[in-house]
């Protein structure tokens, strides 16, 4: 008979592969803004390229640790676990955004300090 307190694999995976889906794609489409918008790199075609290139490592880099800390904080509270795994997805976003989307050794000719922006201020950038 199966543990009531129990996650089964197949729901922390589906969680993992669903939350870091949604990461990568927040992810990949705000870096996409940000180097359009500081006008960074040689042409949107390249940016796009690199971009789909890293979409898929987004993905696989962030749904396995969602899926783990899913699976290890579900079997005591789901609401908790759901909660912890949507602040980590929030936290992979943001460091993936602030890690390759600004980037510090880039000439900075439109944007002040390789920052967009749009870019709340409240949100550190580096």
């Amino acid at each position: 008979m199966a543990d009531a307190g129990r996650v089964s694999r197949g729901g922390a995976v589906r969680v993992g592969i669903l939350l870091g889906a949604g990461t990568s794609v927040v992810s990949t489409v705000a870096i996409g803004q940000v180097w359009a918008v500081c006008d960074v790199g040689v042409d949107s075609a390249a940016n796009s390229l690199t971009l789909l290139f890293l979409a898929p490592l987004f993905w696989i880099a962030t749904a396995i640790p969602l899926a783990v800390l899913y699976g290890v904080v579900a079997g005591r509270h789901r609401r908790a676990a759901l909660a912890a795994a949507l602040l980590l997805a929030v936290c992979c976003a943001w460091f993936l955004v602030t890690w390759l989307g600004v980037l510090d050794s880039y000439p900075d000719p439109v944007c002040p300090g390789n920052v967009p922006p749009w870019w709340p201020e409240f949100v550190p950038a580096s």
